[in-house]
């Protein structure tokens, strides 16, 4: 009898501790336990680990891995486009948490294949990042998951009460100026613009971040051109546009830039950066809307 009820309770012990669950990209993810060494190879996943709490468990992230501050001592396996499976595998994680239009299939297969467990984290919506929050606070056993992951909709309800059902305005988001670059409807951003009641002029491009012609821009002539770039600083040549006064953009004065850490990456601070552009659009408004 002794023998069978301690086999219940290992039972139940292991129950309570396993961890079973679906990741972005349709695998059904299992550990036995809270994962305790964990690597990330995205800069936002590492932010996403440390919005759920579990910093501590991180041993391993890749270059440009800067937010918070604790993230700069983590130990770096490569890029994220170009990380060591020799130095993941030298830090012994029992979970790697992967970017799948950043990392490539390819390269990630080859760490599944040596026997590793692979979370892929992709939202391509503002409510997919509260997924990853919770999936990731989950694989990891942090209790702060569930508080992040609220904290997080709450807001983006708030944003899409006040915002969603304003004007539209139409928005050519610049990633990148050579070569001209842009993002489709299915990424992120493209959520972020509809969350601010803006249209994104490229939303039905193929690829997820197609390359432009100046004269796709032209014919689009978007009320609004918001620039990224890869710093804090507005970029210089967000005013090349201007040798364009045809685009009422320009006309009417509607360029601006967002720092592409509080829009680019797929973590809370996304919220940051849909309210800089919500008032960028509100201000367009104010310009085409005005004689109404």
């Amino acid at each position: 009898m002794r023998l069978i009820y301690l086999i219940t309770l290992f039972l139940s012990a292991y129950s309570v501790c396993a961890i079973e669950l679906i990741d972005d990209r349709g695998h059904v993810i299992k550990l036995d336990k809270p994962a305790q060494r964990v690597i990330a190879l995205a800069p936002h996943i590492v932010e996403m680990v440390y919005a759920v709490g579990g910093g501590d468990a991180l041993v391993g992230a890749v270059s440009y891995s800067d937010y918070p501050k604790a993230a700069i001592d983590v130990p770096r396996v490569g890029s994220y486009k170009n990380f060591s499976n020799e130095s993941i595998l030298r830090l012994r994680p029992d979970l790697v948490l992967a970017w799948h239009s950043g990392n490539g299939e390819a390269n990630v297969k080859k760490i599944k294949e040596l026997g590793l467990t692979v979370y892929w984290t992709e939202p391509r919506t503002l409510k997919g990042v509260g997924k990853s929050l919770r999936d990731i606070g989950i694989l990891l056993g942090e209790s702060q998951q569930g508080q992040a992951a609220d904290d997080f909709e709450k807001s983006l309800q708030n944003l899409q009460e006040k915002y969603s059902h304003k004007k539209p305005v139409s928005v050519f988001y610049e990633v990148w100026n050579q070569p001209l670059q842009t993002l489709n409807g299915k990424h992120l951003i493209s959520d972020v613009i509809s969350l601010c009641g803006g249209i994104n002029v490229f939303a039905n491009e193929a690829a997820l971040a197609p390359k432009l012609s100046v004269e796709s821009v032209l014919h689009a002539d978007p009320q609004v051109i918001v620039a990224s770039g890869m710093a804090i600083e507005r970029p210089e040549w967000l005013d090349e546009w201007l040798v364009w006064p045809q685009l009422q953009s320009v006309k009417n004065k509607q360029l601006y830039f967002i720092p592409p850490d509080l829009i680019q990456r797929h973590t809370p601070r996304v919220l940051q950066g849909a309210r800089l552009l919500c008032e960028q659009l509100d201000k367009a408004r104010e310009v085409y809307y005005s004689h109404e």
